[in-house]
Order: structure tokens, then sequence, then C-alpha cells
């Protein structure tokens, strides 16, 4: 008898193998154990393990029989569990092996199979795994369906039950819940009902029957006799513990179970020693020890995976041929600790390391290089690896071309790093597959070519994609010609038949349950395919070979293939993201954590650490040689900065500064050396639609690198145009020829207006598509994308294929349609295979609404120009590949992508498409046209309609752009919806713009604050919507007194020398110090229209950027600037009528200090005309101080007028002696557009003229004392006298010669008036012209005169003065009372902060002339208004700050326009009062308008022109559009086939019936040629007015008054019902609505946002394997053969079980309630302001505490956690809310002084990151006083980021001072905030959670 022992044991077997033959001899040193014995009696093979003895049968397939499983000695746990099984199996019970990932489970099914020669069937289950796969599957035969169970695997259970086989059934857990059930019977009773009729029957029941009948009546019942050597053994994990399925109860019971744990310590240690015998015993045994505890129940508890212990061996092979390699590094490889875990984590891997001793991580070097590579034998290589100085050789699979020696390749630089890599990656290969981890675009697809041409591979890269099936991997069914079906191998199969290097490109993305299909192949080397092909591991397949003596021919036949020795596997994976979930949802973007237990089994792990920067150089240099250097060395300074960080916003970045990046950046620089950097970085990383915080961080980390941007002056005046000239384009600078296309139908041709801003889009983007680039363009809706690409085609004139893609794209229609004709599947080419092999422009729309797993095949497109198609075809790139391989595609040389997307975020909520693929496309960020060129544009599509409309429209639209992108609306406006506006306004010019603005913002109309919005901004830019036409509101006019002939003014001239009096002049050139620069601020002009919803004189009006004491002292304009002076500080504002920013310069270094009052400057200002425009003069009248100011530069001059340079001393006595003051200097300046004034001090006798260009001054003495000036003409002034108020008129000779001494003459005027002396306020310096002259006086009339307004009169006329000598007629439209006699009672507003009565005249007069208007207008203080004449009796008159009394001597009325009160007064009120009399100063501005500045800074622009003021009337009335009350009509014309006689007028029925028709009747409504409406031939419409019961529209619209009451009354009623409820009085509720209303809209936006997250993630995914829904594509030719489940349908995806539960998001609010809020509350509000937060953030995240858990704490003196909001008890109603509120205002009043900001910071951090939570947010809210404290800005910067877990902001509310903006510098970017105003908070904490909630929805 000849008996075999196979035995484990002791180290004396160590070296043991199969020993063939008698053992006998060694019994010395069995214990007692299990034997495996195997016996061959007379009566047939036994096998016996320890006691049990099993028969073995000669199997019927002898190839299905596994082979080689068992090698060498049986450890004895093995032996242990075959005996189990043996047990079970004699039993006839079926079995599951369950135990940790590994394939140690599926080894000891095999073995135990191999020992009992039993024929298996082996399945893997996935995911995808459906009952058919189970237990038939049809297949068409010669045109009919047959259902096959014979050849096909996955139908094995059937196959294996009928023939007796094994059934190994192996991923349980992977398998979709319900699918297994189908084998309930069969594994129970052994019985199943199969889909074509037969029944499968126990055997015994079978027996028995088989007694009663005969073999052919049960085959004629298509009875089948199950085989009782059928079993099943099923393989599965653990569920609980890891991820899948768990078992379903009623299969769980049909099982019995066995534990296969790791091999006990001892047996693997064999295993170890035997397989390393170089490597000392002690380290195998820590190496061992270190496996076993990262195996252990505590390890699995602090959330590490399983180590893979059964990867050790391969591990040691790789230790024993390089001793040297450290521990360290080979557990990395093993278990890639860095890339899986947390810090946590990582502490205590490294923890367990030390314990073991295995940190010797530095001790160890690593090998370096490659040096080189030899082909050996057949597949196989020698590789040489230098380490350290040794070089060691060793032998490693290879391809079958020609190894290429290292670093030989043009296009790969090989850096230290890459070298050491692919090192290292060689050692692995020698053992097992490959996995290499590196983030997006650091060249992990570059190093695994390099490697597989090193190689001699050839690559066969497969990308995977997310929704990719286990069909997918391996074969795909498609039909033959005659329309049978049949199976195609993938190409994963080809490769390992082939033994290619197999690239997996994008392991992190497929599911874990469709990779298992793999771990076979992986661990093995052995495959089963769905046609029931067999692939085995080459030696095995050998072994088969040589014991059935069979041929290749023979096993081919039979279907068995072997896998080529040299075959290899290569995956290349993103990092995963460490915390994230491990559910692969679709919509987490932020990727997941892919790398658990199972997959760590499968591969040895490299990371690709991104490159140092100076290799990073090295590697830009080589490729793109003539980069210039500077550029390269700022660019690469900023992305590592970026990558340093621990930031997540700046982590972002930083992935789309990719190496890849780098590289296209710098490939560009090198063509384009003079383009900036920082429009490169802003383009790859779209910046213009990053969130707010990313787009700050960026702009301080390009500011920190010192990348500025040098706009060069050519950016905007550079004309950008567009030419095709010879077959030449040109656009911009760059030239290109134009393509001559095959097709031109395909060529795109659209209506396209150039405008510069899509012409600069479109040059770059022909540079980069010259560079060979692939690009994507990214923008919100209607900016004209698909128009900028369409027409760049065009310009190109290339042919173009369109893909629209949407939310149902797959990856197989991207590719390829199906499609059945004849019973034959054909597939059609998608656009994009047309446009590959044709070498079309493939433009790709709305790419980011598709899957991002689907987008991403285009990946592989573009970068190695591969890709598989569907029907198993090939596109590839390189021609010379091509040759000689079937069903390939070449890829165009032209062909190229153009791929459309929406930004990513928040509201278009599409996949971020440039996340996931930003980088291997050149990205254009499409933004809306700006102003100009929108207008520009607009006029194009709208040649008709006005400017004005159009100038309206684009404001307006610009300013709700800009809104969209601070989040205020989440709706991003664009030129389309303008465009549809102005294509209405052209074609119905009749209709109101407000009407038809509502064409777009209809959508709006149900959402109140997005309503609220809307309106403001229209109405801020004057688009009268929800005006109606008869809300026109002007002021009441009331007639002027009569005009009267009041007296005559004479020049005397005659030759009585006392009456002519000389006045000697004399010039000496000005002394000019400086020029000082002072900074010319620019603010912007937050302007509104005034006539949105009612129309009145007022135009506009907008807040200057004054502080609340500066006091608004004068007011000039030139042209269409305005010019306001303040004088507490001095300074300067100048703004454009219509402009977008408010230019100030503050002069307050220029200027002494003001001491409190007592020297109280007052300033006045000349603008001067050309050549130096928007220059001013600027006088100060105590000091006489006279200025020049350049408001463009900044620069100042002083001017000293007097040559001597000493200022008069009387000012020293000013400062105390402050009794009555002296007279100050006065500046006339009349003709400043001439570029000269004239200044003269009050009571004193010299006049000083200076002429500004020539920098002189001419000064006049006079015979008398001045009290003031009028320049009446150039060369003619009127003077008075100063305490006679006589008049005189100095008439000065025109243009003086420089040697005569010009001498001025002095000519009295004697008036004749009656009355006392009239002294002017104001003396017109032109005349009006004659037709207003005319009219003004009721005469024809022409002649000189000059227009003069005194108190006692509301204006008077002198005609023939001052040009004709003759006496000049006065004439005089007198006041009912003198203005001065009216007391100025100071009522109205500051009545009791006036403080008394006026010390001393206003400065200001307040009266200017309009001449073109014929109007003269005065600013009155209410006082001096008969107001009880313009307002009704029982009408109190409104709060003014004064009357604007317009004197029209056209229409001789006189009118008082109200000016409204400013909203706030300086307190310096006394002085105020010097200023003018009433609360305003007003100047005029153009022909028919004045502007109103009052004292608080709020600028008017009035509009008094009776004509203008008609002509903007129709205009308003035309922007509402008219409404006639008729009833529209409607008509339809009909030909009624009688003639039309000719026209005529008709009978006139006498009684006035109405007629309809006939031809007869006058006035009917239908007929053919009478006079009637709608008829169809009358000469005319005549209406006889028999609609006449008509009620106007607006009556129809209007809702009866009772109604309203009710439902007011309604609203009431809950309100109060409500406050009952929760107990809260009236008076708590106005308070708590008084914080709640100032959040409202922020509120209401944010809930907008966290709904729209909360419905991206409701979206719902496919359901494949579906019984009714839409075809699936992939399953067409199973629905040929007539398969029932082959539809896919939209469902919700269950989470999958073991996936960790979805936590909310978890957010502390920090606030600020110390001391120094109460105190400084009055100054800026800041308590309230927070309040304010608290109370927003209380609102938006009611009803959200599932996503968003947050509680609310304050710190103050008293400590640095005061408690506001539990966590787990948020406030749920107002009264809750507002007690939190007031807990915080009394805290703040009474707590300790003192800071804890950064205790309260830090230890919120701290808290948060302990908790469990999907993120963490901390936002604090502070005043910036720290400093106060002694607390750095550093320290508190540390704090903020002190967990990269925990997201912390800082909103610093209220400052004084700069303090908040100093401190933001210091704080990282993005991180801080200050907000000066409440209304920024809610947007700040808005754009907070924006930006980071949305990256990770």
């Amino acid at each position: 008898m000849q008996s075999q022992i196979l035995c484990g044991g002791s180290v004396a077997a160590r070296r043991m193998r199969v020993i063939v033959g008698t053992v006998l001899g060694r019994h010395g040193w069995m214990r007692r154990s299990h034997e495996v014995k195997l016996l061959s009696t007379s009566s047939g093979d036994t096998v016996t393990i320890g006691e049990i003895t099993y028969k073995l049968k000669t199997p019927q397939n002898p190839e299905l029989v596994p082979v080689k499983h068992i090698s060498g000695t049986v450890p004895q746990t093995v032996a242990q569990h075959l005996r189990w099984i043996m047990q079970k199996d004699l039993l006839g019970q079926d079995v599951f092996l369950i135990g940790p990932p590994g394939p140690l489970r599926r080894s000891i099914a095999m073995q135990y199979l191999e020992l009992t020669k039993r024929e298996v069937e082996y399945v893997a289950l996935s995911r995808d795994t459906t009952e058919t796969d189970l237990k038939q599957r049809r297949e068409i035969r010669s045109g009919t369906a047959f259902y096959i169970d014979q050849v096909s695997p996955h139908l094995c259970a059937v196959r294996a039950a009928t023939q007796g086989r094994v059934l190994v059934l192996e991923g349980l857990e992977k398998a979709e819940r319900n699918v297994l059930p189908v084998l309930n019977n069969l594994l129970e009773n052994r019985e199943m009902q199969l889909e074509d009729g037969r029944f499968l029957m126990s055997a015994e029941r079978y027996d028995k029957l088989l007694q009663e009948h005969t073999k052919e009546e049960l085959d004629s019942w298509k009875i089948v006799r199950v085989s009782e050597d059928f079993r099943v053994i099923a393989l599965g994990l653990p569920v609980p513990k890891y991820k899948g399925n768990p078992l379903d109860p009623p299969l769980r019971s049909r099982f019995q179970a066995r534990d296969i744990y790791y091999l006990p310590f001892k047996d693997q240690l064999e295993l170890l020693y035997t397989a390393g015998p170089n490597v000392a015993a002690e380290r195998v045994s820590q190496l061992l020890s270190l496996a076993t505890t990262l195996c252990s129940q505590e390890s699995s508890n602090l959330g590490l995976p399983d180590f893979p212990v059964d990867n050790l061996l391969a591990a040691l092979h790789v230790l024993n041929t390089f001793p040297m390699l450290s521990s360290q590094q080979l557990i990395q490889r093993l278990y890639p600790y860095n890339s899986i875990m947390g810090k946590d984590g990582h502490a205590a891997v490294e923890g367990v390391l030390s314990r073991f001793e295995l940190l010797d991580g530095r001790r160890h070097p690593a090998p370096s290089a490659v040096l080189h590579v030899s082909k050996s034998a057949e597949g196989r290589a020698d590789v040489t690896l230098r380490v350290v100085d040794k070089d060691v050789t060793f032998q490693v699979p290879a391809g079958n071309k020609e190894p290429r020696p290292p670093n030989t390749n043009p296009n790969f630089i090989c850096s230290p790093s890459h070298s050491q890599l692919t090192a290292e990656m060689m050692q692995s290969h020698m053992v097992k597959d490959i996995c290499l981890i590196g983030a997006k675009g650091c060249g992990k697809s570059v190093i695994a070519r390099e490697f597989a041409e090193m190689l001699g591979y050839s690559i066969e890269p497969v990308m995977l994609y997310q929704d990719m099936t286990a069909r997918d991997l391996l074969q795909q069914r498609y039909t033959l010609p005659n329309g049978d079906t049949a199976w195609r191998p993938s190409p994963l199969v080809t490769a390992a038949i082939e033994g290619k290097l197999l690239l997996l490109d994008g392991i992190h993305r497929v599911n874990l349950g469709t990779l298992a299909v793999l771990s076979r192949l992986l661990h093995d080397r052995e495959l089963d395919l769905y046609d029931g092909t067999k692939l085995l591991r080459w030696d095995r397949y050998q072994t088969l070979k040589e014991e059935l003596q069979l041929s290749d021919q023979q096993l081919q036949e039979r279907s068995i293939f072997p896998i080529h020795p040299s075959f290899r596997v290569l995956a290349l994976a993103e990092p995963p993201v460490v915390g994230a979930s491990t559910t692969n949802s679709s919509s987490s973007s932020r990727g997941q954590q892919w790398l658990g237990p199972e997959l760590l089994t499968m591969f040895l792990y490299h990371s690709g650490s991104p490159l140092a920067k100076a290799e990073e150089m090295g590697l830009i240099q080589g490729l793109t040689p003539s980069v210039p250097a500077e550029a390269a060395e700022h660019l690469l300074h900023l992305a590592h900065m970026l990558r340093k960080t621990n930031d997540p916003t700046a982590q972002s970045l930083a992935s789309s500064l990719s190496t890849r990046q780098l590289l296209r950046i710098c490939r560009r620089l090198s063509q384009y050396p003079e383009e900036s950097i920082m429009h490169a970085v802003n383009k790859a990383c779209l910046s213009r639609f990053l969130p707010s915080l990313a787009r700050a961080s960026l702009e301080k980390s390009l500011a920190d690198c010192s990348i500025q941007d040098a706009p060069g002056p050519a950016e905007h005046t550079r004309d950008y145009s567009c030419a095709v000239k010879d077959g030449v384009l040109t656009i911009g600078n760059v030239s290109t020829q134009v393509y001559k296309p095959n097709e031109k139908m395909k060529v795109p041709d659209v209506l396209f207006y150039d405008n510069p801003q899509h012409m600069m889009v479109m040059e770059d983007m022909l540079k980069d598509f010259l560079l060979g680039e692939h690009l994507l363009l990214v923008g919100n809706q209607g900016v004209g994308k698909n128009k900028i690409v369409d027409r760049f085609l065009h310009l190109l004139n290339r042919p173009r294929e369109y893909l629209q893609l949407h939310r149902d794209t797959t990856v197989q229609t991207l590719t390829l349609q199906p499609s059945v004709r004849d019973g034959i599947i054909i597939y059609e080419d998608s656009p994009l295979v047309k446009a590959v092999k044709l070498g079309h422009i493939l433009v790709i729309d709305e790419a980011d609404k598709a899957p991002t797993n689907v987008t991403c095949i285009l990946k592989t497109l573009v970068e190695s120009g591969e890709m598989i198609l569907a029907d198993g075809r090939r596109i590839i790139s390189d021609p010379g590949e091509a040759k000689g391989r079937p069903n390939t595609i070449v890829m165009h040389p032209d062909f190229r992508m153009i791929v459309l997307a929406n930004r990513p975020g928040f509201p278009f909520l599409g996949n971020d498409f440039f996340g996931a693929l930003g980088d291997i496309f050149s990205c254009h960020a499409v933004d809306n046209p700006k102003p100009q060129a929108e207008l520009a544009m607009l006029k194009q599509y709208g040649p008709d309609v006005p400017d004005a409309i159009l100038q309206k429209l684009v404001a307006a639209f610009g300013e709700l752009r800009s809104m969209a992108d601070q989040g205020t609306i989440t709706y991003p406006y664009s030129t389309r919806e303008v465009v549809n506006i102005v294509k209405h306004l052209q074609k119905f010019p009749g209709e109101g713009l407000a009407n038809v603005v509502r064409n777009v913002f209809d959508f709006d109309s149900y959402n109140k604050d997005t309503r609220e919005v809307l309106i403001e901004a229209l109405h801020k830019h004057g688009i009268p919507i929800g005006a109606k036409p008869s809300s026109v509101t002007l002021a009441k006019e009331l007639p002027l007194p009569e005009v009267k002939m009041t007296g005559y003014w004479t020049i005397n001239q005659g030759g009585n020398a006392r009456r002519k009096l000389l006045c000697p002049t004399e010039t000496h050139p000005i002394d000019i110090k400086g020029p000082v620069f002072l900074r010319v601020q620019g603010y912007p002009c937050n302007r509104q229209e005034s006539r949105a919803l009612s129309f009145s004189e007022e135009k506009a009006h907008w807040q200057l950027p004054m502080n609340e004491v500066n006091i608004i002292c004068d007011v000039t304009t030139k042209d269409d600037v305005l010019y306001v002076a303040t004088c507490n500080p001095v300074s300067l504002y100048s703004m454009k009528e219509g402009g977008e920013t408010i230019r100030s310069m503050e002069l307050y270094d220029v200027f002494p200090r003001t001491i409190s009052g007592v020297w109280q400057p007052f300033v006045t200002i000349a603008p001067l005309g050309s050549p130096l425009d928007g220059q001013v003069v600027l006088h100060e009248e105590q000091s006489n101080t006279v200025l020049h100011l350049d408001m463009e530069t900044g620069a100042v001059r002083r001017l000293m007028l007097s040559p001597d340079g000493d200022q008069p001393s009387t000012r020293a006595s000013n400062w105390w002696n402050s009794k009555e003051q002296q007279g100050g200097h006065k500046m006339c300046r009349d003709f400043a557009h001439k570029n000269w004034l004239l200044f003269y001090k009050q009571d004193g006798n010299q006049l000083e003229v200076l002429d500004v260009l020539e920098g002189r001054v001419h000064s006049i003495s006079l015979l008398i004392n001045l009290k003031s000036v009028f320049l009446v003409a150039e060369d003619r002034w009127l003077l008075l006298e100063s305490n006679t108020n006589k008049k005189f008129l100095l008439t000065k000779p025109m243009h003086t010669a420089a040697e005569d001494p010009a001498v001025c003459q002095l000519h009295s005027i004697s008036e004749d008036t009656g009355a006392e002396m009239s002294v002017p306020q104001m003396l017109s310096s032109e005349q009006l012209p004659n037709e207003n002259l005319s009219a003004a006086l009721d005469q024809k009339i022409v002649s000189p005169n000059r227009i003069l307004a005194d108190t006692g009169s509301f204006a008077r006329i002198v005609v023939g003065f001052p040009d004709l000598m003759s006496p000049n007629e006065v004439y005089s439209f007198k006041r009912p009372v003198d203005l001065s006699v009216l007391k100025s009672s100071d009522s109205g507003a500051h009545m009791f902060l006036r403080g008394g009565l006026r010390s001393s005249p206003a400065k200001q007069d307040n009266c200017v002339g309009l001449l073109v208007a014929n109007q003269v207008v005065r600013a009155l203080p209410p006082s001096k208004v008969p107001l009880k004449e313009v307002y009704p009796k029982d009408v109190t008159p409104p709060m003014t700050a004064a009357y604007l009394e317009v004197t029209d001597l056209n229409s001789k009325k006189v009118k008082y326009i109200p000016v409204p009160r400013s909203r706030t007064v300086s307190p310096y009120t006394s002085w105020l009062s010097k200023v003018s009399e009433s609360d305003v100063l007003i100047a005029a501005l153009g022909s028919g308008g004045v502007v109103t500045v009052d004292m608080g800074g709020y600028v008017r622009l009035w509009e008094t022109g009776l004509d203008n003021l008609q002509r903007s009337l129709m205009e308003w009335r035309n922007m509402i559009g008219a409404e006639d009350g008729r009833p529209v009509q409607i008509t339809i014309q009909r030909d009624s086939g009688q003639d039309v006689t000719a026209p005529k007028h008709g009978k006139v029925d006498p009684s006035n019936a109405p007629h309809i028709g006939g031809n007869q009747w006058a006035g009917g409504t239908g007929g053919r040629d009478t006079a009637g409406l709608g008829g169809k031939g009358g000469p005319y419409r005549l209406d006889a007015g028999h609609k006449v019961y008509q009620v106007s529209q607006a009556e129809k619209d209007a809702v009866p008054e009772e109604v309203h009451r009710a439902a007011r009354e309604m609203a009431e009623k809950a309100f109060k019902e409500r406050l009952k409820e929760i107990d809260m009085s009236e008076y708590d509720a106005a308070t708590y609505e008084r914080f709640s209303n100032s959040v409202r809209r922020q509120v209401q936006s944010l809930r907008i946002i966290l709904d729209s997250l909360q419905a991206k993630g409701k979206e719902r995914q496919w359901l494949k394997n579906q019984a009714l829904g839409e075809l699936d594509d992939a399953k067409i030719i199973d629905g040929l053969t007539g398969e029932k489940a082959i539809y896919k349908r939209r469902g919700e995806l269950d989470p999958e079980l073991g996936s960790p539960q979805q936590k909310p998001k978890r957010l502390r609010v920090l606030a600020d309630v110390s001391g120094s809020m109460y105190r400084f509350n009055g100054v800026d509000g800041r308590l309230e302001r927070s309040m304010e937060a608290v109370c927003m953030v209380m609102e938006a995240l009611e009803n959200y505490e599932h996503k968003i858990k947050y509680d609310i704490v304050g710190h103050s003196g008293d400590g640095y956690d005061i408690e506001l909001v539990r966590a787990d008890q948020v406030p749920k109603n107002n009264k809750q809310r507002l007690k939190v509120l007031k807990t915080m205002y009394a805290h703040a009043q009474f707590c300790m002084s003192g800071d804890y900001t950064l205790e309260g910071t830090g230890a919120s951090v701290k808290e948060l990151a302990k908790e469990e939570a999907d993120e963490h947010f901390v936002v604090v809210l502070s005043d910036a006083n720290l400093e106060r404290y002694g607390i750095r800005p550093e320290r508190f910067a540390q704090v903020l980021t002190s967990d990269p877990q925990v997201n912390a902001f800082a909103i610093f509310i209220g400052s004084l001072g700069d303090q908040a903006e100093r401190l933001q510098r210091t704080l990282p970017a993005g991180r801080s905030f200050v907000a000066m105003d409440t209304k920024q908070i809610p947007q700040i904490l808005q754009q907070i959670f924006t930006s980071t909630m949305l990256s990770s929805a």
C-alpha cells in the first residue's frame, strides 16, 4: 500500500516540498495532528484527514478539477479546516467560509476540492449579478433563443447541480439584496424551477419516481435529477465589520459557517521563514507581529483597516533580494498608512511600528535608480538597481517588446524622486501587482508609461468609471453577423492572455462590488468568464496539460486558456480622502475613502509624492526650454506655497495648479512670453468663479508671491478685431491658417456681434488652440459660450460635431448608440467617434450636467489619445501602433474637443466638471461682457431702442450680476436675458420697458425677498417697474406777480474827473510751493435714480462717503462734473453726474489742525477749464490760502498771491478774538473756465486777479472799500461799496500789453429805483437769450441784459446793462414780503440743536440763474416759504431740509420743490448755520437743472427747466408703457369671398342698434366696406360707441377694499394667536421683529441654499436590472434573447450597508459679549450687529438641525464659554430666540472687562474637533481690539488654523480706526472678515457656508 502524507508543523519541515513515497522513517517528529492521507485501494482511492475518510470518484471533466493549490506541507490549521469541510461534505451540507479579506478562504476551498478530485464551478458575485446570471441565460443560436446552462458559467448553479460539481460562490456580501434567494430552494431541498420549463429535483425523490416511471416519462415531464454530489461552498466577509450587504436570514440558515481567520502566528512564521531565507529571523517575526497587531480587534476599534497579512509573503520575497531595504518602506507599500488615515490613526500605527522597532526609514536608504534592464528569458528581464553604493540585479517579468534603457525618453524628464519611484516599483513588480497613488496631474500616467517602456511591455489602458459593471470589465455580449449572440472579451482579458501590462486608471472611482471580480485574477491569476472560458495561471495550465496529456488545441476547445506569465496589473488612483465617507455616492465630489481592507490585499502600494520645487523646475525647463525663467520661478513658488498649507481652500486651489497645469501654463508662456502670470493662474484656477473665500485666498497668495498684474495700457485701448485675409485668420495679435474642411455643411454659421471682450476670449482660445490644447469654457448661463465657440469655429472654418450632455448620459451614449436591425445589433457612431475619425471639432455642451464618472472617460482620450468603445473597437492616436491591429480607429490629427460647462456651485448644482477634469483642458472663464461692450452689442440688436433705455438696462443688470456674485441673489442674470428684452423693445417700441423687463423677472415674482431686491435694483437704475402712468408728483405752481419797470441804472461817464476814477494795476508772478502728492481715493457711487415709482423733479440721488461730523461748505459744477468741498476736515469730492465712482481727497494734512471750532475754515472751489480740465483751485476764506489741486494725480500746489508771502497777521488775534469775525477773503469764480479768478477781501480796497495759466497776479488798487464784487462780463465788474451799498462799474481794457501798465476805470452807477438800493445776491455773467428775454417781459425785445436776484424780488432784469451807456431799465418781479424781513425762525429739523439766533449772516446765498431755461432757482429754509399756499389746508407739510424756489420767467410761475431732510447732521451746529441758512447748498447743473447737497452729504440732482421736464416725462411714460383703458380686441381676418365695392360711409342707423356685418350700416363691427371696427375694407375706423360699458382695466385688476381688510385682519389674528401660544408680549414681539427684519433677506437666501443642498443630496440614481423602465443599452442583446430584467429606472439609492451614517455638519458661533461690545455699541452698533448675526444663524438653521448641528457660545471678561444656545436645545420659536438675544445684551452690560477671544476660539476648536461630524465650523464674532489686551495677531492666526479638521473663521465687528483691517492683513486669507456694516455679517456668514459647504455638498 502506498500512502502519501502531507503534514505540517515544525522547523525541520520548513524546507520540505511534496514528498512522494514513504515518509514513515520520519515518524519520530510527528506530534498528534491531523494527517492528510491519500490511500489507493482496490475499491477506489480514498482521502483521509485525521480520522475522516472520503471516497474519491473519477471526475467526468478532469480539466475542471483544481490543480496545484496544495503546495508543500499543509499547515495544521488548514488541515483542521479541511477536515471540517470533509465532515460537512459527508453530511451533504453546504458550507460558508467566513473570514477577513484575502485569498485564504478561496485557497482552502480549492485545496479541498483538489484533494477530493471534484470538479468546480466558480462564480464571483458582484453587485451586478442578477438572478439570470445564476440560473439560466438565453443565447440565440441560428435565429432561435435557447436557454443555455451548458456552456455559460454563470448559469453554473444549474450546471453544477445536474453534473454533481461543487459550486463555489465568492463574495456573497457583494451581491445586491434579493438576488441570492433564487438559490434558497436549491440549497435546502435541491429543487429548482427553471425558466425553460425544466424542474430540478433532488436525487432521492428522482430515484423514487424512477422506480415507478421510466426515464423517458420523466424526461417528457422535463424533470432533471440533481446529483447527490452537488455541494455549495460560499465564501464571504463578515458584514457588520466590512462593507457589503448582510446575509439574508433565510439564506444564512441554509449554510454551515466556519470562521477562517488568518493563519496562526506560528504557521505564518513558518511560511515567511521559507520565503525569506536571507532575512534575519528576528526581523521576520517583528513584521509578523506588526501585522497581527494591526489585525486585532483593538486596532479596528480605532478605525484602522486590517493589515493585508497575506501580502507579507510577497514582501518577504522582496526583502530576500534586498535585505538592506528598510522595513518601514516595505510596510508603507503593504499598508500605506499615510494615505489611509488621519492624524490619530497615523500616530497609532507609528506607535506600533516603534514598538516593534520597525521605524527604520532613516537608517536604510531607498533604491535610487534603475541602472539598466536587459531581456533574459522569454517574458523575463534582468533589472539592475542602484541601492546606495551597491548594484543589485534581479529578475522580473517583462513584456515582449525590446526594453528601452532608462532615461532615454525625450518626453520624460527624470527627476531623482521619480527615478527612485520607478526603482521601488521594480522591486514590487518582482512579486506582485502594483497600485500607484498620486494626486491629479502629478504624472502618474507618465511614470506608468515610462515604467512599461523600460520593461518592454505593451500597455493596455482601461479607464475605470463609476458605474462600470463587472461585464464591462470582463466580457461583453455582441451579435455575430448571422444574428447569434456571442461574448467579446474585454481588453482586460486580452491583456491577460497576451501578457501585457494592464493599466487600470482610476481604481478609486469604481465600486468595490465590481472590483471584487478581479480579486481572484490579482491573487491567483485565475479567471472564469461569462461564456464558460477559464483562464488559468501559467504553471497550473502546464500541469493540467501534462496530467491530462492534452494539447493546447484540445484545451482551447474545452475553453481553457493560460494567463501569460508576464501579465501584470498597474493600477492608478487618486489618494483616498481621509475621513470622507466610504460611500461611493456620485455627489461626493471630494472623493472617498476607497482604500479599504479588501483592496489592500490586492496590490502593493506606491505613492507618487508631489515633486520638490527644484525637481519641478527641472521638469518645466526640460519640457518647455524657452519659458521665461522668472515667470517659472514665480509660478512654482505659488504652487508650492499653496500645496504646503493645511488650509482646505488652499489645497483645492493647489489641485488646479498641478504639475500638468503648470506645464500647460509654461508651454503657453514660452510661446507668448509677454503674457502675465496672473492671467495664467487666474485662468487655471478659474478664479472668476471661485467662492469669494477661495478667491480672496488666491489673491492673497498671489500678492505674497509678488505676482502682480501689470495691466498694459494696451489692454483697453487695443482694438480687438478679427479679419480673414488670404486664408489667414487674425484675432487680436494671433494669426493662423484657415482650415480647408471636407464637410462645409458642418461648419457653424451664427449671428455674432463682435465685442472686445469676446474677442479677447477668442484670442485667448486661439492661442491655446494653436498650442494643441483642448479647451474648456466655463461661465454662467447665457453669457454666450455657444456663440463664442460657433463664431470661433466659423472663423477657423472648422467643421463641428455637437454633443449635448444631460443627467442620463452614460458612457455608452457618449461613444456609441446601439440599435437592432434584422436581429443583428449595429452600433452607430456618436458625434464623438465621428469627430475623432474625421478630425472635426467636438463641442460638448453642458458638460457639468452629466455625472462626472461619465465625463471622466474623456480623460484617456485627451491624455493618451486612446479609448475603447463598446463594440470592441479602439481609438488610437499613434498611427504606427494601429498598423496590423484589427478594430482600430486612428485619431485624426485635427481632432479637438471644446467643452462648455456652467460654473461649479450654487445655483447651477451641476457636477463639478472643472474639479474632476479641469486640469486636462485649458480653461477659459467666459463672463458677461463689460458694460461698454454689452451696450455696443445691444445697440446692434436694437438699433431703434433709445440709448438711455439701453444704458439703464446695462447698469441694472450689471448690478444684479454683482449681487449674484456676492450671493445676495441666487440667479445670475446674463446677457441672454438683456438681449431678449432689447429684441422685444426693438420689435414693439410702444411697449414700456417696465412691462418688458417682467419677461425676465416674473420668474421671481413669488419669492418676496428676491422680488424686493430686484425691484430695488431696477428702481435704483430708473427702470420704473410697478409705477403707474398717473403717479406724477410735480410741485404745485403758483402765479408770479406782474413784472413792473421799477427804475433805471445809469452809468456815469461824463468828463467830470471826480466821477471817473482811475485805478492803478501792478502785475507780479506768483510763488508756487509744492507739489505734495496726496492720495485720491475712489469710492463706489451708489447712485439711485429717483423716478422709479413716481415722477418728480428729482432725477437721482446718492450719498457722499463723508463722516458724520463733517460739514459741506461749497458745491460747484463744470460741464457734468460735480465738486463738493467740506471743511471739517477739509476735503474735496468730485464725481461725474452719471458716474460710477466718487473721488475724494483729504486735505487734512495741508490745512492746519482745526482747533475745536475756534478756527473754522471755509472753503470754496473753482474748477478750471481747458487745457487744465480736471484741476481745481481751492480757496480758504479766512487764511486766504489758495491751493491748486489735480484730481487725477493727487498733486497739491500752494499759490502765494501776495509777493511778500507773509499772510495777513490779523489771523493770529482771530483765534481768541472770536467775538466779531473780521471780513474774510472772497473768490469770484464766474470765469474760472477761462482760467482766471478774482480775489478780494471784504472791506478791503484791492482786487487781485489770478491768471492760472500764466502764473501771474494783477493787483488793482481801488479807492473804495468793497462789500462784494460781481463779474458781469469778462471786462466789466460790478462793485459794491461796503457801507453805502453804492454800485460802481469797473471797466478793464481787454488785453493789456505788458509794457503799458494797465489802467482800470471805475464808473459810479446812479440808481433811480424809488425804493432803497437793492443788494444783489446773484447777478448773471451772461445775458438771457433773446426769446427768453421777450417771454419774460412780454414784449419783443433784443438787447444786452443781465438777470439779478435779491431779497426783495423773485428776479430783476436789467436791460441794456452792462454794455449800453444810456440809462438801463430795471424790470422786477417783486416779492410780497422781502426775504430778509422774514425771520429765519429755526423751525424744522434742528431747532433745538441750533441753539438760539444766528450770529452772522450765512456765507452762501444759494441762488442760481438758469439762463437757458429762463429760471432763477434758490434754496430757502421752510420758514421763508408760503407753505399755506403750497399745501392744502388739512395737509401737514413734510419735514424738509429746504425748498427749491423755482421762478420760471417763461410761464410766469413760481413753484416750491421740497428737498428731503438729510439723514445725518454734524453736531457743530453754530458752524453749520454760518455756511447756509437752509440745510442745503445749490449749484446750477447743465442747462435745465440744479444740484443740491444737504448737510449730511446727500447729493440730489433736480430737473427744473420746463422743456426738460416735459421731455423726461414723455420718456418716463414711454418706459412705463401707455395703458389705454381700451380692452384688447382679438380680430381674425377671414376672406369672405365677396368683392369689396368702393368704400362708403354706409347708412347711419337712426336707432343706432349694434350691427355686425351686412355691408350696409355705418359703425358696425365686422362688415366689408362700411366704416366700422374690424371690417375688411372700410375707409376708416368708426366707433359708434357701442362698447361703452367697459370697466377700466385698472379697476378690474384692483381687489375690493373689504377683501384686503379681511386678509389683514386674518393675519393679525393669527399673529396674536401665535404670540399667545408661545406666551410672548407684543412689545417683545416688536423687539424681536427689529432684529429679525434686518436679516430677513439673508436668512431667506441661506435657506434657499440649504434647501438646494438637500435637493442635491436626494438626486436619484439609476437602478439597473429592472423589469420595467427605460431600456438599458448595455442589455440590448439580453433583450433580443428574451430576458425580462433589461430595463433601468431612476430611484433613490439606498446607502450601502456598512457605510457610515451621514453625520451632520457641526457649527459653533462664538459671539463676543464682552464689555467693550456694550461700550462701543453707541459708536458703531457692534453689539446689535452680533445680535443680528446670532439671530440670523438661529433663524436660518431652524428645521435643519439634522443637517447642521449648531450651538452658540459667548466669550467675555467673565470667561470664554458662556452658554447661549446648546446644541441639543436649540430655540424653537421667537420667544426663545429673543431670550438668547436678551441674554447676550444683559451679559455685555454687566460683565467684567477683559478679552478671552483667543482662549474661546482655541477651546471651541479643540472641543469641536473631538465631536463626530461631517465637517466642523467655528465662526468667531469679535471686535478687533485685541491689541488693547496685548494679544498678538499671529497668535490669533495660529489658533484659527490650529486644527485642519475645523474650519475656523473670524468676523471682526466694529473697530476703532483701522484695527480690524490691520488685523485682517495678518490673518490667513479667506479666514477673516471685517464687517463695518450689519448687512455684511449675514453676507459673510453666507459666504462662509456656501464656499465651504457647497464644496462638499
